[in-house]
C-alpha cells in the first residue's frame, strides 16, 4: 500500500506499507484527499516537538468507507463519504474526566504522535470516523483544521455584541473568522498578507488589518471607539503576536491562544492582572466543532477552492512541501489525491 512518510529533517518520500487488518468495531477508509498542515510542515522542517519520527502524515481526512467489521453502527455503511477525528483520549487523565477530551494529556494525533492518514488506506475505530453529510470528499479534507478554529470561538465565548480579532490568516484563522461571524460578532482579521487579508472578508471579517505595514494599536483603537477589542485569537504562535493579543485586547477582554510558540514568551504580567484577563487555551477540537463545520460547509457558501492552494498526486508531495517550506506565507492548503 502506497503512503507518504517524513523520514527526517526534509526528507519525504512515497513508501510501500503493509495494509491494516480490520478487527471488530473498526472501519476502513479509501482516502481520497488528505491535507498537509502546519504540523506537518514542522515535521518536515524538523521542527515539531512532539512527533516520532519516521512518521506517515496526515490528518486532515477526506474520505470514502470502504468496508465495516463488526458491531459498528448501522449509521455508517460502505461508499459514505466521510472525514475523521484524528485524535486519541485516554479517558482516564484529568481532561477526560472533566469531558474535554480534544486535550487528553496522552492525545496522539495522526501524523504526529502515530502514522497518519497519507496512504491508500486505513482502519479506525468507528468512533472516530465522522459521516460528512452532502460534502464531497475534496471538501471534507478541510474539516478539520476549520474545527480548530470553531473550537477556539467557543473557549472564547464569543457573542454577538464582541468584536474578535484573529491573528493569522491561515485554514485555522479562517475557521475561527467563520466561526465569529456566524455568531454575530464584528471580526477583525490580522495577518501580514493582504490576498489572505481579501480572502478572510469574503469569509465574514469586517475589517482587516496588516500587521507588518500598519499601526496595528492605532487602527484596532479606531475599529474599537478606544476600548480595544473583546476577544483575540491568536492563530500563529509568534513571541510578536502572542504579545501583541495580551498587549491590545480590552480590559476583562479574552484572549484564546492556539498557536505554539517556539521559544519563550515574555509579558508585562501587570497586564494580566491591570485588565483581569482570561488568557485560554485551545487546543484540537471536539466532535460538536466538527459537525458546526460540516453545517457550514453544506450551505455552499465558502469558497472552497480559494483554500487549496495545490492539489498533488503521492509522486507530486515531496516537492509539493519543499515549496510549501520555502515560502510558508502564500499556502493554505495542500491536498494530496490518492
Amino acid at each position: 500500500m502506497k503512503a507518504i512518510q517524513i523520514k527526517a529533517e526534509r526528507q519525504m518520500a512515497v513508501v510501500d506499507v503493509p495494509a491494516q487488518e480490520m478487527g471488530s468495531g473498526e472501519v476502513m477508509l479509501r482516502l481520497d484527499y488528505v491535507g498537509f498542515c502546519g504540523s506537518d510542515l514542522s515535521t518536515y522542517l524538523g521542527k515539531n516537538p512532539m512527533v516520532k519520527m519516521p512518521v506517515i502524515s496526515g490528518h486532515e481526512v477526506g474520505a470514502v468507507i470502504e468496508k465495516v467489521g463488526a458491531d459498528v453502527p448501522e449509521i455508517l455503511k460502505p461508499g459514505m463519504t466521510v472525514t475523521v477525528n484524528p485524535y486519541t483520549n485516554c479517558g482516564k487523565c484529568a481532561s477526560c474526566r472533566n469531558g474535554r477530551v480534544n486535550a487528553c494529556q496522552y492525545n496522539e494525533t495522526l501524523g504526529v504522535q502515530r502514522n497518519g492518514a497519507m496512504r491508500e488506506f486505513i482502519v479506525l475505530p468507528w468512533e472516530k470516523v465522522i459521516p460528512a453529510g452532502g460534502l464531497d470528499p475534496r471538501t471534507c479534507a478541510l474539516i478539520e483544521p476549520m474545527s480548530v478554529g470553531f473550537h477556539a470561538v467557543n473557549r472564547a465565548q464569543v457573542t454577538d455584541i464582541d468584536t474578535v480579532v484573529v491573528i493569522g490568516c491561515g485554514m485555522v484563522g479562517m475557521g475561527a473568522i467563520v466561526r465569529s461571524a456566524l455568531r454575530g460578532a464584528t471580526v477583525i482579521a490580522a495577518d501580514i498578507d493582504d490576498e489572505k487579508l481579501a480572502l478572510a472578508k469574503e469569509m465574514g471579517a469586517t475589517y482587516t488589518v496588516n500587521t507588518m505595514t500598519e499601526d496595528v494599536h492605532a487602527r484596532l483603537q479606531e475599529m474599537t471607539g478606544g476600548f480595544g477589542p473583546d476577544v483575540i485569537i491568536e492563530a500563529v504562535g509568534s513571541p510578536v503576536t502572542y504579545q501583541m493579543a495580551v498587549n491590545e485586547v480590552a480590559f476583562t477582554g479574552r484572549v484564546v491562544c492556539i498557536g505554539y510558540a517556539k521559544t519563550e514568551v515574555s509579558f508585562q504580567t501587570k497586564l494580566f492582572v491591570q485588565k483581569e484577563l482570561d488568557i485560554r487555551g485551545s487546543r484540537n477540537a471536539q466532535p460538536a466543532d466538527f459537525r458546526a463545520v460540516i453545517h457550514y460547509l453544506e450551505r455552499g457558501t465558502c469558497p472552497v477552492d480559494r483554500l487549496i492552494s495545490n492539489e498533488v498526486s503521492p509522486e507530486g508531495a515531496p516537492e509539493a512541501m519543499q515549496q510549501w517550506a520555502e515560502n510558508p506565507g502564500k499556502v493554505f492548503r495542500i491536498l494530496v489525491k490518492f
